[in-house]
């Protein structure tokens, strides 16, 4: 009966895997297809006639380059800024005793709780008083901020061994030397999962960027691909876009490639009790 129950747990989970990945892996094949063979052998699921003709034509006939480099300058700022602020706030909450520090984090919780299309007018008006529209800084400066991450942090710091602190205190270390050479190195695992998170959020971020850029040069990639598959055109170029769409989930692979000893660390280490 153990035996059974495992082997469906295995199949369902195969199954749920092969779901997911069927149309990543039509995505794929698709984008090296021109537009008659994606119609044509819609039914099909590899198809022989591969070109490479879609990706070159992205390249020629959009501004990619600049898109994919606003997209990535914007998503590893705001990640490495989310991390750092997310951590030191939440080792705060965690350690530190101060005035009103339950009221405060309540009011953290609380803002996660409010959609994140409630803050965009707000958002706004405040970076254009600030002249920052059509900025780098206003496309960074509200993700590198969120109730997520500080909560995540400090559910991490409060279960940090309060022993490794006192040694360090011993050995003369100072509450940002404890924090910088003791917490953070040994929050890695939390680190890497908010960092992965704040990566593909800000990476696949359209309606901020949309309404914060007015050039082209500013553009990311969300918005750039948007813009160009709404363009007065007769027909819509599936395999270019598609192609584009390939481009874009390379970064955010490859992020989640880097971090996942780390995050799945986090997954263990949160289902474990001592």
């Amino acid at each position: 009966m153990r035996k059974l129950r495992i082997f469906l747990g295995y199949t369902t989970l195969i199954l749920i895997a092969i779901s997911m990945l069927y149309p990543f892996f039509a995505m794929v094949n698709l984008s090296f297809a021109d537009d008659n063979a994606i119609f044509a052998e819609a039914g099909k699921l590899i198809h022989t006639n591969l070109t490479l003709q879609n990706y070159k034509n992205v390249f020629t006939e959009l501004p990619l380059r600049r898109y994919f480099f606003n997209s990535l300058v914007v998503a590893l700022i705001a990640t490495a800024g989310q991390v750092l602020f997310a951590a030191l706030a939440g080792y705060a909450f965690a350690r530190l005793k101060f005035p009103f520090r339950n009221g405060l984090f309540l009011i953290i919780l609380i803002t996660m709780l409010v959609p994140p299309q409630v803050n965009i007018i707000p958002l706004f008006f405040l970076m254009r008083e600030m002249h920052l529209i059509d900025t780098y800084q206003a496309l960074i400066l509200p993700a590198m901020f969120g109730g997520l991450g500080v909560f995540l942090m400090r559910q991490y710091f409060l279960g940090f061994p309060k022993d490794l602190e006192e040694s360090a205190r011993i050995d003369g270390c100072n509450l940002f030397q404890s924090f910088f050479k003791i917490a953070l190195p040994l929050a890695l695992p939390t680190i890497a999962t908010l960092a992965i998170f704040t990566f593909v959020m800000t990476w696949n971020s359209f309606m901020w960027p949309l309404i914060v850029t007015n050039s082209e040069g500013m553009r990311t990639l969300p918005v750039g691909l948007a813009i160009y598959k709404g363009s007065f055109r007769e027909i819509t170029l599936w395999g270019e876009l598609l192609a584009c769409s390939v481009i874009c989930t390379i970064p955010v692979i490859g992020v989640f490639l880097l971090g996942k000893k780390y995050f799945i660390n986090d997954i263990l280490q949160g289902g474990v009790k001592e």
